[in-house]
């Protein structure tokens, strides 16, 4: 067989191996460049306490150590000052000078990602005075205390729909499709949208469904209202709404995430007429107060007498 007949025949097997991927290649949902996008939100951490010993930030029993933490917005939700609270737990207050409260917030505006600030706002926030804090009880030997940092703000999440197709009469195949995944921008924040499915809910009638996942290490409820252990909560709101009803599990303009996921599902008001046909943008808004915690260990050495 000579060169030429070799391309030739490798041409082919190429060929037909890429038909071949093609056909088992799963259909996803697009996402479209309206936002950056992602799944972070508030990022959270501690300053360095001291050196590090073996791993572990490492002072003597006569030393004073910060306690300032690093706030820095990852998502696309400015935070405007109050919006994130900051806790600490674990030790014993009563262990400890200089820091005169557990309980602190950001003072300032801190801003979301964009094109022109792609790392995000951040502000440095310090639990102590203008003295480090210190640690008041006997060491023998050197102990190890662990340091909790429970935080929660406030957030938000948009999914904008870039082509709902809006269609009176489903057998013309023109302009638009209903029954399909939708195109979808979402901004980037630990609560996402994965996934928006156009239906139809009757003659004339077209039906929208939000797939909603906790793509975080915390929880979400809804501003204003406490944590519950069992699930996540948002409250949702879509643009026009007068023109849809949108539940979630039966309930209107809230939505519980069991397992980590929710569906909320959009439905449009009134019957489009049979000349109907056009598509555009929708956009639904989810609102929560997210929360979660990190941690941090200071080993406190004794020191020589």
């Amino acid at each position: 067989m000579n060169i030429k007949k070799l391309i030739i025949v490798s041409l082919v097997i190429t060929s037909l191996f890429l038909v071949s991927c093609s056909g088992n290649k799963q259909t996803t949902t697009n996402v479209g460049s309206a936002f950056i996008g992602g799944t972070n939100g508030v990022v959270v951490s501690f300053e360095p306490l001291s050196i590090m010993e073996s791993g572990v930030y490492t002072i003597f029993d006569t030393d004073a150590f910060p306690m300032t933490i690093i706030v820095n917005n990852k998502g696309e939700n400015s935070l405007e000052a109050g919006d994130i609270r900051l806790s600490l737990l674990g030790p014993a207050q009563s262990d400890f000078s200089n820091i005169p409260s557990w309980d602190k917030s950001n003072t300032l505006e801190i801003e979301k990602i964009s094109e022109f600030n792609p790392n995000g706002g951040e502000e440095l926030i310090s639990f102590t005075t203008n003295d480090d804090a210190r640690y008041l009880s006997e060491v023998i030997g050197y102990t190890d205390i662990t340091w909790n940092l429970n935080y929660d703000y406030d957030y938000s999440t948009q999914v904008i729909v870039s082509d709902v197709c809006f269609k009176g009469d489903i057998t013309d195949d023109r302009v638009c499709k209903i029954q399909e995944n939708k195109k979808i921008s979402v901004s980037s924040a630990p609560i996402t949208v994965i996934s928006v499915e156009e239906e139809t809910g009757g003659k004339g009638v077209i039906v929208l469904k939000f797939k909603i996942k906790n793509s975080g290490t915390g929880d979400s409820t809804i501003e204003g209202q406490e944590f519950d252990k069992r699930f996540s909560q948002v409250s949702y709101s879509i643009d026009n709404p007068s023109e849809w009803e949108c539940k979630s599990g039966g309930r209107e303009n809230e939505a519980r995430l069991i397992d980590g996921q929710a569906e909320v599902i959009c439905r449009l008001n009134n019957a489009l007429t049979e000349d109907e046909l056009y598509s555009k943008s929708v956009k639904l808004v989810l609102s929560y107060t997210y929360q979660d915690l990190i941690q941090e260990t200071l080993r406190i050495k004794q020191s020589a007498e």
